[in-house]
């Protein structure tokens, strides 16, 4: 019996992520071909793959800055737009130095 140990960065994917990266890895690393399968245009599955790099870049901040590693995901997630975002950070960089 084994145990199957999933990457910490990969604990911060969805579903659609990793069916992508799927995907992605069953073509070749083609992202025209992606573009393809999903019916969408090469600019599109390279935001897609852009958004997964940054994702998984996020989860190596996680351990040492969570609150930073959230206001990212939100980004990223369009949950917050990336001007809320730096404001966030930067005001909780100012804290943490206090003042």
């Amino acid at each position: 019996m084994s145990i199957e140990v999933v990457p910490e960065w990969m604990l911060g994917l969805d579903d659609e992520d990793v069916s992508f990266m799927k995907n992605f890895i069953m073509a070749s690393g083609s992202l025209k071909e992606i573009a393809r399968q999903y019916s969408v245009t090469y600019p599109t599955v390279r935001l897609k793959l852009d958004r997964l790099i940054q994702k998984i870049q996020i989860s190596e901040d996680t351990s040492s800055e969570p609150y930073i590693a959230l206001i990212k995901r939100m980004a990223i997630n369009e949950k917050i737009d990336f001007d809320t975002a730096k404001i966030l950070i930067s005001e909780y960089k100012k804290l943490k130095k206090g003042g």
